[in-house]
């Protein structure tokens, strides 16, 4: 889209510092024009296009490649919103494999790149490297041995998919860090303890605690610490393992194989929470249990739980083991999992003695809470079924259990009973509205007829140009258009939209050159006799006061 004068906004070098046989490591140098950015390899935002490096596959195979750590930064069209991006010059190493016989690798890196204010469409840069001539000295972010670090200090991270605009934990990660992201799984595995697999063990682990402690609290408290630690045993390994399965893990979470059979398993445990059968600790651990088994029994009840406990908290753990093997550390990896496990946990050290006596009323909660299974297994089957299907599942699913549970009669612990009750009730409504959608400007597609048409009746016109991949043009819709003001304003003006996603289309390369179009989104302000008012082009974000004003200044 951008003129045939339009300079690039990226441009790349290439180097080889290290060369056995056929195998070579290397980096590309990208340098960004200034005032310009380009999106993180790992975007935040669901429509924002990564900043990748490929390799022409005549000339050599990419075996990986190591992007530096993006910066947060926030832009007059994100409304203060920061956004994860790369400028100025940055290195980006590489591993790869030469064809036979090839004399050169062809390295290409694809972008796109923004402004403060508007975003230009995808764009490529290329080099060619010479893999004869080695330059020493230039870190790539690999060892000597020629292995891939993956060290959570380095300017290099791992090449992974960018997370999905769903997946917070990952976008609180990415943009507030390792501290942040441990105080919320700690409060998430603090929540953990309602769920259908946790809540009904509890009295089991108040007995066993109880009948070991003799009365004492320091007994209790330390019962329950190694309680605790067995959870966060089992979970520290469990993160260690995803960090070490890398990429794999996630790739293999998201295949529908996997998905339809997390959710069968939702639906056999909601099964067992209606009373089809029994969920229970293992026989041994039982045996110990009713014994003098000490810590060494509590550490072991901790162990187990922690695996019995796995399939309700599968949301959580799913999306945690996702993060954690793209991030590929498994210190990281093992202290995010121990820091859920301890919030998982922690109430057994504070609160033992707070909860209600176990009676007839939980067995109504744990049906009820057989409906949240089922809900889980519509979440997991949400890829598949699309998100119209979801919602109702989910809705419908929440708000009978919220029903089953208001019905019953059960008597004991009314205020904790209804209150879960009003919890899937409220939820269940949530998930029952459909989305608003915004109230904003409505928009014509660009045809020549309509431009026509409004000569004829002497109107003014307005065309947005915009772009699906455009997140200033997202922020005009959501924040500017949807102006009462604005859109009384524009009530007078023929408005059209013309897109621009498909940079190569000829209806694109048609408007582009007709309107000497430079970036998305921008705004055209035609008269009544179809000339563009001169002073009145936007191109890029703009808030909508300022906006008002210049459309008021059309007449």
């Amino acid at each position: 889209m951008p003129g045939a004068d339009e300079p690039p906004k990226a441009s790349i070098e290439g180097a080889v510092h290290k060369r056995t046989g056929d195998d070579v490591e290397g980096t590309i140098t990208a340098k960004i024009a200034e005032g310009w950015h380009v999106n993180s390899n790992k975007p935040l935002e669901e429509f924002a296009i990564p900043t990748v490096v490929e390799l022409d596959p005549a000339t050599a195979e990419l075996v990986e490649a190591r992007y530096p750590q993006h910066q947060m930064k926030a832009f007059e069209f994100s409304g203060g919103k920061e956004l994860a991006v790369y400028d100025g010059t940055f290195p980006i190493g590489f591993r790869a494999k030469l064809k036979p016989g090839a004399t050169k690798i062809t390295a290409t890196l694809k972008y796109q790149a923004c402004s403060d204010r508007v975003c230009l469409p995808p764009n490529t840069a290329t080099v060619d490297i010479d893999p004869s001539k080695l330059v020493p000295n230039v870190a790539t972010g690999f060892s000597p041995s020629g292995r891939a670090e993956a060290r959570p200090t380095s300017s290099f991270t791992p090449l992974t998919a960018a997370p999905q605009g769903g997946d917070r934990l990952a976008q609180a990660f990415a943009s507030r860090g390792l501290p942040i992201t441990l105080a919320l799984l700690f409060v998430g595995g603090l929540a953990l303890n309602l769920t259908p697999c946790v809540f009904p063990l509890i009295p089991i682990t108040l007995g066993f605690f109880s009948m070991q402690s003799d009365g004492r609290r320091s007994r209790r408290f330390a019962l329950s610490l190694m309680y605790v630690v067995g959870i966060v045993t089992t979970y520290t390994v469990l993160g260690v393992l995803a960090a070490l399965g890398g990429k794999m893990i996630g790739a293999w979470l998201q295949l529908p194989a996997v998905l339809i059979g997390f959710a069968l398993l939702m639906l056999v445990l909601a099964t067992s929470m209606f009373g089809a059968f029994e969920i229970q600790p293992p026989r041994w651990i039982a045996n110990r249990s009713s014994g003098r088994a000490g810590l060494a029994g509590a550490l072991t009840m901790g162990l187990a739980i922690g695996i019995v406990a796995a399939p309700c908290v599968g949301p959580v753990v799913i999306s945690l083991v996702t993060l954690v093997a793209q991030l590929g550390d498994p210190l990281i990896g093992g202290a995010m999992f121990a820091t859920l496990a301890f919030g998982l946990g922690f109430p057994y050290l504070v609160m033992l003695n707070a909860l209600p006596r176990p009676g007839e009323w939980m067995v109504t909660v744990k049906k009820g809470m057989g409906f949240v299974l089922i809900a889980m297994a519509v979440y997991f089957l949400r890829p598949l079924i699309g998100e119209e299907a979801f919602r109702w599942g989910v809705a419908a699913s929440l708000l009978i259990g919220a029903i089953f549970i208001f019905v019953s009669r059960t008597k004991g612990a009314a205020i904790l009973r209804y209150g879960v009750a009003v919890l899937l009730l409220v939820a269940g409504v949530a998930f029952a509205i459909p989305k608003r959608e915004l109230d904003g400007v409505k928009w014509a597609k660009y045809e020549t007829a309509a431009l026509t048409t409004a000569r004829t009746s002497g109107k003014p016109v307005v065309i947005d140009f915009y772009a699906d991949w455009c997140l200033p043009c997202k922020e005009l819709d959501e924040k500017t258009f949807t102006d009462d003001k604005v859109k009384a304003e524009l009530d007078r003006f023929t408005r059209v939209k013309a897109d621009l996603t498909v940079a190569g289309d000829e209806k694109t390369k048609q408007l582009t050159q007709q309107y000497k179009i430079v970036g998305v989104p921008t705004i055209v302000f035609l008269d009544a006799s179809g000339q563009e008012v001169p002073g009145t082009r936007l191109t890029g974000f703009e808030t909508a006061d300022k906006f008002l004003q210049r459309a008021q200044a059309v007449k």
